[in-house]
C-alpha cells in the first residue's frame, strides 16, 4: 500500500462532494463535461481491477469510494440535463406561436 497513492485519493475524494453540491444546487451542466466525468470514472474502474487482480489492499475501498461519487455527479448532469430541456422547451413553444 502506498501512502501517496492514499492521499491522492483522499484529496480526490475531497474535490467531488463540492462537484456533486454545485451540481445538485445549480440545476445546470455548464462547466461539466459528461466526457471528462466518463474518463475519471474508467480511470477508477482501471484501479480497481489492478488492486483487485494485482495488488489487493484496503485502498480499493477508496477507489471505490470515489467511483461511487462520479456516478452520483454523472446520475445529476443527466438530470440536470433534463431541467434545461424542460425549461427551453416552453420558451422554444411560444416563440413559435
Amino acid at each position: 500500500m502506498s501512502i501517496f497513492e492514499i492521499i491522492m485519493l483522499i484529496c480526490f475524494g475531497a474535490a467531488w462532494p463540492f462537484s456533486i453540491a454545485k451540481s445538485f444546487k445549480s440545476r445546470q451542466t455548464g462547466g461539466k463535461s459528461l466526457m471528462f466525468l466518463l474518463v475519471v470514472l474508467v480511470g477508477y474502474g482501471m484501479g480497481i481491477l489492478h488492486k483487485a487482480y494485482y495488488h489487493y489492499d484496503v485502498v480499493i475501498g477508496l477507489y471505490a469510494f470515489n467511483g461511487l461519487m462520479v456516478c452520483a455527479d454523472i446520475l445529476l448532469f443527466f438530470r440536470n440535463k433534463r431541467l434545461e430541456k424542460r425549461e427551453t422547451a416552453p420558451a422554444t413553444a411560444e416563440a413559435a406561436a
